[in-house]
């Protein structure tokens, strides 16, 4: 699982098949896609750094971050960190710059953050990159899906939450296939000629010869470098994208509103659609100003932000989706997916691989079934429901993780001499891979969206999202010394939050697929969509009926419709 921003989803809205709509307008899936290499950008740094850990030209340059667990877990967490802070702080921006500017700004601030972990050549400046590349990568992680929800017709909303996953999926999996074949540059060891003195690994202390390490710093730079190039594309691209509509209607740019909302849906300005849905843009930006008129009065910035969060969480029913939404997320992180992938080589140089080209090579693999897995959920989650997506891969990941705490275990931690045992314990590590992806990867960003009502949507699902983030640097700080002092208690202790899920599936979480506002709100105990959604539709109908009041009194030409009149909305 990896971070974002869960897409809002209606219930109440017809559902038509992704190619339908696409065959229609294949302009709006483009755009979806090509906005979506910000989520490759993620999944591109959680694979990559797996890999460059391990390597020993990056040990030679770096030995206390290759020897030392609690500096290696800082080394991974910290652009954990800063993507926290950079998802918090990014709503303000994607408010005053657009959605479209922020994704910009954040590219820049990707490219000198990567850059200078391409170039680092003190363990300060490599921190330092990894600190300024989280921090856009966490902005980029919660407007990208805000930009394609807002863009998307409202029936493929749904979709687009597996699309922002599966591109995440597919940058873990090009990051372990480049790790694995630039491992290769220069030679995969750092000095072939020096046995290692423990016998088994590396180390950079005593393991390096008198001519240095013959193992080019092209093995660990290359990885890191290549994430510029999607970056720059992204940055690049996002300068011909269209507006949100919706943003330039809160900004009160009514005209290039619909100018842009015609652009993307690839019809003209006086179709019926258009207008349409231009109301009902509207009619929601004009619902959310009301509702902070008459809650937070003239209050804007960061003291509206603040007084919106208190009104979440003043409320029982409220206080109840939070909890739900941000335990998923809590319950995703615990479960030990991004320990997995981010301490994937050291995992499998655990379970017995002989070298660590080997354990790159099993990395590939892992990357593959996360990715195939990922079109499962594609599949299944609308069909069978949340709760049983949830349920099985609950069970499949807790067998798994106990299956390989015994194999562990039962040979005291050395697998180097039993072949069967090394490979069948790989093999449930690929076992717990599929059924996390096709599961809580997939449902813990789609479910959060179906369960907050419109007023406070936005805000419940920040919180939610800034869970993933912290439980997410959390587990990628603790992962390494955990994997180091407890071993096999690792998989124990992932298999435990499993089992938690578990129960937590069947007695707590409600069944979203399908579900009306009306049924949310019986299932929370109260009636705050319907009341948002009734006064919606009144907002709408003012609109509607205004628009054909205004519309009666312009002089319509014989030879053809005549165009909007933007300020008779």
């Amino acid at each position: 699982m990896a971070g974002g921003v869960a897409i809002a989803v209606d219930p109440n809205v017809q559902q038509r098949s992704l190619l339908a709509v696409v065959n229609e307008n294949p302009f709006v899936l483009g755009v979806a896609i090509f906005s979506s290499l910000g989520g490759l950008l993620f999944g591109y740094d959680q694979g990559v750094v797996s890999g460059i850990i391990t390597m020993e030209n990056f040990a030679y340059h770096f030995p206390r971050i290759y020897a030392d667990a609690g500096v290696k877990g800082w080394f991974v967490s910290t652009f954990l960190l800063t993507a926290w802070a950079g998802s918090l702080l990014n709503g303000q921006i994607t408010d005053r710059l657009g959605r479209k500017n922020s994704m910009i700004v954040a590219v820049v601030i990707f490219l000198i953050g990567s850059s200078c972990q391409t170039i680092a050549l003190s363990s300060t400046v490599m921190f330092v990159g990894r600190a300024i590349a989280g921090l856009s990568v966490g902005m980029l992680t919660m407007v990208v899906p805000l930009y394609m929800a807002e863009i998307s017709p409202p029936e493929i909303r749904g979709g687009l939450v597996v699309l922002q996953q599966l591109s995440i999926t597919v940058g873990i999996l090009i990051a372990f296939w480049i790790d694995y074949f630039s491992n290769y540059i220069g030679g995969t060891r750092c000095s072939p000629d020096v046995p290692y003195e423990n016998g088994v690994s590396f180390s950079p202390y005593t393991d390096v010869g008198p001519d240095g390490c013959r193992q080019s710093s092209a093995s660990w730079r290359l990885p890191l470098g290549v994430q510029l190039i999607p970056a720059a594309i992204l940055g690049l691209g996002m300068i011909f994208m269209p507006y949100s509509p919706r943003w330039l209607l809160m900004r009160g740019r009514e005209e290039d509103a619909l100018f842009s909302l015609s652009r993307i849906r690839q019809k003209p300005i006086d179709h019926p659609d258009i207008k349409s849905e231009y109301i009902n843009i509207k009619s929601e930006v004009v619902f959310e100003q009301l509702q902070h008129a008459e809650k937070f009065g003239t209050a804007k910035g960061w003291k509206l932000e603040l007084l919106q969060y208190e009104d979440i969480l003043s409320s029982k029913s409220s206080l109840k989706r939070v909890f739900i939404g941000s335990a998923i997320m809590f319950l995703g992180q615990f479960m030990g997916c991004n320990a997995l992938i981010y301490y994937a080589p050291t995992i499998f140089g655990q379970l017995g691989l002989d070298g660590n080209t080997t354990s790159l090579l099993a990395t590939g693999v892992y990357g593959i079934i996360n990715c195939l897995s990922t079109f499962i959920a594609l599949f299944l989650i609308d069909k069978v429901g949340r709760r049983v997506l949830l349920m099985w891969g609950a069970i499949g990941t807790c067998l798994s993780l106990l299956f390989v705490a015994a194999i562990i275990g039962t040979n005291n931690g050395d697998l180097s001499q039993n072949f069967a045992a090394a490979w069948m314990g790989i093999a449930f590590i690929y076992v717990y891979d599929m059924n996390f992806a096709y599961s809580w990867a997939a449902v813990c960003w789609v479910l959060p969206s179906e369960i907050f009502p419109l007023a406070i949507r936005s805000k419940g699902i920040s919180i939610t999202t800034s869970s993933t983030w912290m439980n997410n640097f959390i587990i990628g700080l603790v992962s390494p010394k955990m994997l180091e002092t407890i071993t096999y208690g690792t998989y124990i202790f992932f298999a435990a939050f499993c089992l938690i899920a578990f129960l937590f599936t069947v007695f707590v979480i409600p069944e979203t697929r399908m579900k009306t506002l009306e049924e949310m709100d019986e299932v929370f105990g109260d009636s705050t969509a319907m009341e948002d959604k009734r006064r919606l539709q009144q907002i709408s109908h003012a609109m509607e009926n205004e628009l054909a009041a205004a519309a009666a009194e312009v002089d319509v030409a014989v030879d053809g419709p005549i165009a909007l009149e933007l300020h008779a909305v």
